[in-house]
């Protein structure tokens, strides 16, 4: 079978070649950078036909250290405070932070290439490029790979709105109970112990929460009226404009203005956000033209936006799985692994910078119940908190989808109301009206909600600190499973918890020196090693291949006694390590421990 394969890219590389051009041998080096589906797609297009595709570059120059002297100018101030809360044993920013080398990216564009976005997280940019053009670009020894950039459609059937004209009898009843008076959100916040928290004052007063999705249309709204949106930008036009714009400047939409009022929004009596009182910034991904596709891309430039300005909390309620457009396969369930799709490496990526990462983990639930697993990318991402969605009496919904994923993990991680959730109008211009709809798009934002209030409590606490809290606490953290995960979210419950290792406890002296697992192992690209030292002393935590040649130092410094936590990156000097077997060691004294990771790409 691999012969066949072999023999058939050779087939499309040949004829890819020939189409280029017929005057000229194209290197087998350039011919190796361009991807199986761009091979396959050229065939099918003409010279001058454009299509978006990845370009990645091999590395991001010489004179780096400017950026390494000053942080500040790659990341904002807040981003920085945000990973020093326990980035303990590392520099706060490493090369996925520096910026794309600009001079390869104005030689590109001497080629005719039309830049869409840049990654500096990737190396490389989104870029609309003729075919005619692709063999020169393929050529520069700057150039590492060119793909296309994945375009789906997305189908919201089961998330579709239902006006309300009144205020059930059972949501009244609920109202009586709470300080505040909830209308419509009574039922959703009550099932998920939200007022108890906000009883105590944590309504999201200053964390930053980064709402990704599709237009924001109706910002007029009523429980809109105090919100504090700090920033606001469009990856689908690349303008400041997250509202309706007149075709073909497309891309806007009433699911933002539903999920950002479930989040945050507030109208005493009407609808009430768990973090209503959070600082928001809102990123439209999505064009939500029935006939346009969605493009990969836009999401991974609003989470290295996000980052940038220094959010705490993401909340983005898509999902990539299939309905791609030609020149792709659909995902399968075999993809959904962790480490396949971009998308979901740049969400494992944002949490590894200390964000908290919520996503909704699919409405493909009885679509594809025959399948391995459900699950929609980036919901399969190891450190993405994916949630389900159950009705107000817990029984899971039929539409939310099921793990395991790929590489046998649990997901989703946890649930919360998903069916009958109250929304405002997202009619633009329309100041008052309230709709109902069930999706897991709708579990998230409140999930993300509860998460923006535990970090409000817990300002030190770091995103696996969170999502410990979030699983630990909820209906089913006894027994979890790849239905609801570990259970119906708790928030008051959540708050109060004690994660491990935390900074809150940094006071306590372990009883023994000790070198835990790392987590997540195995890991792409990053992983985290927690050890703990019982009395003050010379620390040193080194990384080795299977040669037992050192490729990493994490830590060589005096360190008192505690529990201790830092992390671990195979991406050293632009390059990422080879997948295999690694030993890191702990010494501390007379005290040598050794344990295994692997790192799987």
């Amino acid at each position: 079978m691999l012969k066949n394969y072999s023999k058939y890219r050779f087939i499309i590389f040949t004829a890819a070649v020939f189409l280029f051009s017929a005057s000229a041998l194209f290197s087998q080096n350039a011919l190796s950078k361009i991807s199986n589906r761009l091979s396959e797609r050229i065939l099918t297009i003409k010279a001058n036909e454009t299509e978006l595709v990845w370009i990645f570059f091999t590395d991001k120059g010489k004179s780096l250290n400017k950026y390494f002297e000053k942080p500040s100018s790659v990341v904002s101030p807040r981003s920085l405070a945000r990973r020093a809360k326990y980035y303990k044993d590392r520099p706060l920013i490493d090369e996925t932070d520096i910026p794309v080398n600009q001079g390869y990216i104005e030689q590109v564009e001497k080629l005719g290439v039309k830049v869409k976005h840049k990654t500096k997280w990737f190396n490389g940019i989104s870029a609309y490029v003729k075919k005619k053009d692709i063999e020169k670009i393929a050529v520069l020894s700057f150039v590492k790979k060119i793909d296309l950039v994945r375009k789906f459609k997305v189908n919201r059937d089961i998330e579709k709105p239902k006006k309300i004209n009144s205020l059930p009898n059972n949501l009244l009843k609920l109202n009586s109970i709470n300080a505040f008076n909830y209308g419509f959100s009574a039922a959703a916040l009550n099932q998920l112990n939200i007022p108890a928290l906000q009883n105590q004052g944590f309504t999201g007063t200053g964390i930053t929460i980064a709402v990704m999705d599709a237009g924001f249309s109706n910002l007029s709204h009523e429980v809109f009226s105090n919100m504090k949106i700090i920033a606001k930008w469009d990856f689908v036009n690349n303008d400041s404009v997250v509202a309706d714009q007149p075709l073909p400047d497309s891309g806007s939409g009433s699911h933002g203005t539903y999920t950002l009022s479930i989040i945050g929004g507030f109208k005493d009596g009407k609808l009430i956000g768990p973090a209503f009182d959070a600082n928001f910034i809102l990123a439209k991904t999505e064009n939500t033209q029935s006939e346009s596709p969605i493009e990969e891309d836009n999401w991974l430039a609003a989470a290295e936006w996000a980052d940038s300005i220094g959010v705490d909390v993401t909340s983005t309620s898509l999902g990539y799985r299939d309905g791609f457009d030609f020149g792709f396969t659909d995902y399968t369930a075999a993809d959904m692994n962790g480490k396949t799709t971009i998308i979901t490496k740049a969400a494992d990526m944002l949490a590894s910078k200390g964000v908290v990462v919520v996503n909704a983990a699919g409405n493909e639930g009885t679509r594809l119940a025959l399948q391995q697993n459900s699950l929609v990318a980036p919901a399969d991402g190891d450190s993405v908190i994916a949630v389900g969605a159950v009705t107000t009496s817990g029984v899971l919904a039929s539409f939310s989808s099921r793990g395991p994923t790929a590489d046998g993990r649990i997901k989703p991680d946890v649930v919360a109301t998903g069916v009958g959730v109250y929304f405002a109008n997202g009619t633009p211009g329309a100041t008052t009206g309230y709709f109902s709809g069930s999706g897991t798009s709708f579990s998230c934002p409140l999930t993300a909600g509860v998460a923006a209030l535990i970090l409000q409590k817990h300002p030190a606490w770091n995103p696996m600190q969170v999502r410990e809290a979030l699983r630990m606490t909820a209906s089913n953290a006894s027994s979890p499973n790849n239905n609801i995960g570990w259970g119906i979210i708790n928030a008051l419950a959540a708050s109060n918890y004690s994660p491990t290792a935390i900074d809150d406890n940094k006071n306590v002296v372990p009883k023994d020196f000790s070198l835990d697992q790392n987590y997540p192992n195995p890991f792409n690209p990053t992983t985290r090693i927690r050890y703990q030292v019982k009395t003050a002393g010379f620390v040193s935590l080194k990384v080795f291949n299977i040669l037992g040649n050192k490729v990493a130092t994490l830590v060589n410094r005096e360190k008192p006694a505690g529990t201790f936590e830092t992390q671990f990156n195979a991406e050293i000097n632009g390059r990422t390590l080879p997948s295999g077997v690694y030993f890191y060691r702990l010494t501390i004294g007379d005290f040598v421990s050794t344990k295994k990771m692997i790192l799987a790409k």
